[in-house]
């Protein structure tokens, strides 16, 4: 749940903003915690429509955590100390939420949290691995390192996703066109052709027979199919943001044969990224698989590397772990990383299983890029066909039948 909160300061200053809490007592704990005098506390009703479409349009885009992860990097880099840095990011964010949240990160520090804890605070802006290689820097204060980092992973996650969303953006609308086109057709055109078939006895085709029972039904319940549209696109919105929805996606994501060929490189990219850099600073390996098990952005991978993650503890290589596992991992990585711990240089191979699947993931979307949209042309081209045939031919036996 989420609260409005109004509160005042040890030093007298009015504060003004947001806590989420399981209910009011425990938002009113917290806050006291952070020595914080509360004097207005309310509950956020949950977002409407028009909430969730200007949230939408004012979200934090993954260029906006780049730039902030960089200018981070380049001011510890400078030796300013992180509350100073958090106030001149502050100062220079455009972004609406974003600034937002950096100014709580920082009230948060102020009140005696770690970075880790108050980036974890506003989640809704910071993504989960955001949170768990500060967590990891902390330890190993490397934090500059880590910055760096996050600005690189983000920059590629980011340049992959517009790979394939530039791939799929013409096809979209194409397909939305055609959809809006058909539904006017079989709605408003093909009811009376219907009836002007049936005048004068004209054969059908059995594919016209059906377009015509679908128009005669749209003719009579299309505001009903439009609401049930509406309706069902709502509630699988609703559904996907669920965890047991998300749970579904992320099964789908990795057993599909299409999206397999695309998310488990990236996943894998992932892994190997972090886990080379979690290594390399010094973390042990089963610490560090537990902070990675947050950071692959897939809760069946979570699983997995949690359990991997306990055979290490119980005294299991890692590479006869991982290799229990080969749904998930491919023989090729419990391979090289066996290599490297017999060589004593499992970051290297870390890193090496990084470059090979984002390499991997990155000739999949362009692969995508290249075919999916004359796949598209193709099937849309049949589908215009079928709508024209549907009609055409009836129209040629009619006139054939008169002469």
């Amino acid at each position: 749940m989420k609260f409005k909160y109004q509160a005042k300061t040890k030093d007298g200053e009015m504060q003004v903003g947001f806590v989420d809490a399981a209910n009011r007592d425990t938002a009113a704990a917290i806050l006291t915690s952070h020595e914080l005098f509360v004097l207005a506390l309310i509950e956020e009703a949950p977002p409407g429509i028009l909430d969730r479409l200007s949230s939408f349009f004012n979200r934090v885009r993954q260029k906006d955590l780049i730039i902030f992860a960089r200018q981070l990097s380049t001011l510890l880099q400078a030796r300013l100390p992180l509350n100073d840095a958090l106030k001149v990011l502050h100062q220079q964010t455009v972004n609406g939420p974003l600034k937002e949240a950096i100014y709580q990160v920082g009230e948060d520090i102020d009140a005696g949290l770690s970075f880790s804890q108050a980036l974890e605070r506003q989640g809704r802006i910071f993504p989960p691995y955001y949170t768990e290689m500060v967590r990891a820097a902390e330890v190993t204060g490397n934090l500059n390192e880590v910055a760096d980092f996050l600005a690189d992973y983000t920059e590629k996650e980011g340049n992959l996703a517009s790979k394939i969303s530039s791939a799929m953006i013409y096809p979209a609308i194409v397909l939305m066109l055609f959809a809006v086109v058909a539904f006017i057709l079989l709605t408003f055109v093909y009811p009376s052709l219907g009836s002007v078939f049936a005048q004068n006895g004209v054969t059908l085709p059995w594919y016209t027979e059906i377009l015509l029972s679908t128009g005669i039904f749209l003719e009579k319940w299309w505001p009903a199919v439009i609401i049930g549209v509406l309706a069902l696109g709502v509630l699988g919105i609703n559904y996907a943001e669920s965890d047991e929805g998300q749970a579904v996606l992320d099964e789908a994501k990795i057993r599909l044969p299409i999206t397999k060929n695309i998310f488990v490189p990236v996943v894998l990219a992932r892994f190997g990224n972090a886990a080379a850099l979690l290594v390399r600073g010094g973390i042990p390996i089963a610490q560090s698989l537990e902070i990675l098990s947050h950071m692959l952005g897939n809760s069946l991978y979570r699983d997995v590397v949690h359990d991997i993650a306990d055979g290490v503890r119980q005294g299991s290589l890692l590479s006869e772990s991982i290799a229990k596992y080969p749904g998930y991992f491919p023989p090729l990585v419990s391979q090289m990383i066996a290599v490297g711990e017999t060589t004593g240089k499992v970051e290297d191979m870390f890193a090496r299983v990084a470059a090979i699947y984002t390499r991997e993931a990155d000739q999949t979307a362009n692969n995508l890029v290249d075919l999916i949209q004359p796949v598209m042309m193709i099937g849309m081209g049949l589908m215009v066909g079928l709508l024209f045939a549907s009609v055409l031919i009836p129209i040629y036996n009619l006139t054939a039948n008169i002469h």
